[in-house]
């Protein structure tokens, strides 16, 4: 378990986060810029204090429904229907395999993944991530490249999660420093490839020894995916 950012969501435990990103109802919705797939910053809501379009009066006039900013978190919506076919991946299967990076992340104690669930929105069933804010910087975000001369044995872990979880997909943008200087991993829709094939920016750790630091949250793995072990039919669900 992780420290959930005070400025995300308040003060909440991750079983909570989980909760809400499962089932609170998407209230807004936006396309993100730039993805290669269909990606989508949504808003969703308290239930207590959310009124859909269809039951709002105001809807009638044209009017927005109100949102309780201080009842709402903000998540990143992948759908599968939004899924560009790839050729060393099986069609519809992305959005599994964000959440399976984040499921063994959570096992393995790192990297930090923001919480994410499988379920089902505007465009059908799909991953919804917590949304994180980037700290504010002069060049308008950090990526590993601007963060390594600085910051690399930061970058350890999620080399070192690459190489176990086959990430064809870790490139520079594809972590985030939240305001209180935390580093996460994000878009492990490319997790889990049966080729054992990686592709990354990160080179600077190839050749160096595993920490027995890292090695150890390894070997934690193992009862899990015994048969009969959470992680592994939480998995099965997800991955052939």
């Amino acid at each position: 378990s992780f420290e959930i950012p005070e400025s995300e969501v308040g003060v909440l435990d991750e079983q909570t986060v989980l909760q809400r990103l499962g089932e609170w109802p998407i209230s807004g919705m936006g396309l993100h810029p730039g993805g290669s797939n269909y990606v989508f910053v949504v808003r969703l809501s308290d239930p207590a204090t959310y009124t859909p379009v269809e039951e709002d009066a105001s809807a009638e006039a044209g009017e927005p429904p109100e949102v309780d900013e201080e009842s709402s978190i903000y998540g990143i919506y992948k759908p599968q229907t939004g899924e560009r076919p790839l050729r060393d991946f099986p069609g519809g299967t992305l959005h599994h395999r964000e959440r399976a990076a984040y499921l063994v992340s959570r096992v393995l104690g790192w990297p930090r993944i923001p919480p994410t669930v499988i379920r089902t929105g505007p465009h059908g069933e799909g991953s919804v991530q917590l949304f994180i804010d980037a700290a504010e910087t002069s060049g308008g975000g950090d990526t590993f490249f601007s963060l390594r001369d600085d910051r690399l044995d930061d970058f350890q872990e999620m080399a070192m999660f690459d190489a176990l979880v086959h990430n064809a997909d870790r490139k520079g943008g594809s972590c985030i420093v939240s305001d209180d200087g935390q580093l996460w991993a994000i878009d492990h829709g490319l997790t889990f490839n049966h080729l054992a094939r990686r592709r990354t920016v990160i080179f600077e750790f190839n050749g160096t020894a595993y920490p027995d630091r890292l090695l150890g949250g390894v070997e934690s793995l193992l009862p899990a995916l015994e048969p009969g072990g959470n992680l592994r039919t939480e998995l099965l669900e997800l991955l052939d």
